[in-house]
């Protein structure tokens, strides 16, 4: 993403936001809710995606100055050592379709439920995960699958997301809504 802020990088209805002040519909705070960050900064709200394009990067006060910028308030802190940047609580926006309405509108798919491994290339954005889910066929999930690799490139897949889901839940610090994404590359038996 690097000298792409105020591009296009996914799909128009495609809203990104790390959140580090987010208070849930209960009242208490999200799970990377903080005052302040690593660094002591006060939280804020940070919209990296709007409407598909690059608003913001995520940095702390090293970075920021590295690029001539102001810090967004990510410092993150483990115990030793100077600060990284983390998020808060990034999520992506829910859309206005619910689950079932995205699934009954695709004639052969995978719902995926799981992932495992990492294999995800942070140079070239190539993206190979083993995963297991639920095989769709004419809009209905029909059967369990499993031991199967999925495949794309994350600038693609951004920009291949063609519909969100109204399901958005937090069970932790990075949560979606379901979503779909479309052309992605999916091997196994």
């Amino acid at each position: 993403m690097a000298g792409k802020l105020g591009e296009p990088i996914a799909a128009p209805s495609v809203t990104i936001i790390d959140d580090n002040i987010l208070l849930l519909p209960s009242g208490m705070g999200g799970f990377g809710t903080s005052p302040f960050d690593g660094e002591g900064l006060p939280s804020r709200r940070t919209v990296v995606v709007e409407k598909g394009v690059l608003r913001n990067y995520l940095l702390n006060t090293y970075t920021a100055r590295k690029l001539g910028m102001k810090s967004t308030h990510n410092a993150s802190r483990g115990l030793a050592g100077t600060p990284g940047i983390g998020c808060g609580n990034l999520y992506l926006e829910p859309g206005m379709q619910t689950p079932e309405q995205i699934i009954a509108e695709i004639p052969a798919g995978l719902y995926v439920t799981g992932l495992m491994g990492f294999g995800v290339n942070t140079v070239t954005g190539d993206y190979s995960r083993g995963a297991t889910g639920l095989w769709i066929e004419n809009g209905v999930l029909t059967h369990a699958v499993e031991e199967v690799t999925i495949a794309g490139n994350l600038s693609e897949m951004l920009k291949n997301v063609s519909a969100i889901g109204c399901d958005l839940e937090f069970r932790g610090a990075v949560a979606s809504p379901t979503l779909r994404i479309d052309c992605m590359t999916i091997a196994g038996a």
